[in-house]
């Protein structure tokens, strides 16, 4: 299912482009790799300058300029929760850190900002008249969400404490084993070990895959309009063809694209 009104709790909801220094500039880039518009709302003002990106009238994405000094900018996935303070709670029990505390935005949800306990970012989001994206798993909108971390064994504990998600590992062959955190029988987004894939530097991070008709042409366009290949294209068997990607204002992100299978079976 591509479009969407609510989504089951335990599922990730929303992705965000978080403190980008230039809203016009970043509408300019992701309008020529996905069509999207980022136009500004009635109540962008009293909201900080926040907007949402819209692809054929839908909202697919969250847009924000920096709320404060030195923020980085950065993609966040937020996962759609029933009770925010209680997961928020349950949280602190597992040994994360809350970033930002839960938040009421003006009827439309609660929120809340926190790090696992190995310093990977997450939302959470419980839905008031806005359930979150409208449009997911099609070209140009999110379709998986991805932990990366060098602390397999904390997260397969953490995650299911407060989700609670459960784990399928999959044997990649020379990849490696990946980790599918599932809700029931549904898959609900993955975890790779980076452990000496990425460089030192790299924090353990959630990153958001976007859905493409054609990875190189995704990834030719980004370069091409500031952007920077960092990785790929390159084939996932079975999976897809994908690439990472840091937008012009240093936000990184996946474009994929995938095989059918893989649509259909998209969280």
């Amino acid at each position: 299912m591509s479009t969407r009104s609510t989504y089951e709790p335990g599922t990730p909801c929303w992705v965000e482009l978080s403190g980008t220094p230039d809203i016009e500039a970043s509408e300019a880039f992701y309008r020529e790799l996905f069509g999207w518009e980022i136009p500004e709302l009635p109540n962008s003002a009293e909201m900080g300058g926040y907007r949402r990106a819209k692809l054929n009238g839908k909202d697919v994405a969250g847009v924000s300029p920096p709320m404060q000094d030195g923020q980085p900018c950065v993609w966040a996935t937020y996962v759609s929760v029933a009770d925010a303070e209680a997961t928020a709670a349950k949280i602190g029990e597992a040994g994360g850190q809350t970033i930002a505390p839960v938040l009421d935005v003006m009827g439309m949800g609660k929120m809340a900002v926190f790090s696992d306990p190995a310093g990977a970012v997450i939302g959470i989001w419980e839905p008031g008249t806005f359930a979150g994206a409208e449009l997911v798993n099609e070209d140009g909108c999110f379709g998986w969400n991805e932990l990366g971390t060098r602390d397999v064994a904390s997260s397969r504990e953490f995650y299911p404490a407060v989700f609670g998600w459960t784990v399928e590992d999959q044997d990649m062959g020379e990849m490696g084993t990946y980790h599918v955190w599932k809700r029931g029988e549904v898959s609900a987004g993955g975890m790779m070990d980076i452990t000496g894939r990425v460089p030192d530097e790299v924090p353990n991070h959630w990153l958001v895959y976007f859905t493409v008709p054609d990875a190189d042409a995704a990834a030719a366009a980004a370069t091409a309009n500031g952007g920077q290949v960092t990785f790929g294209p390159e084939e996932i068997p079975g999976i897809g063809r994908f690439a990472i990607v840091v937008d012009p204002h240093g936000a990184v992100f996946a474009v994929i694209d995938p095989t059918e299978e893989a649509r259909q079976t998209a969280p």
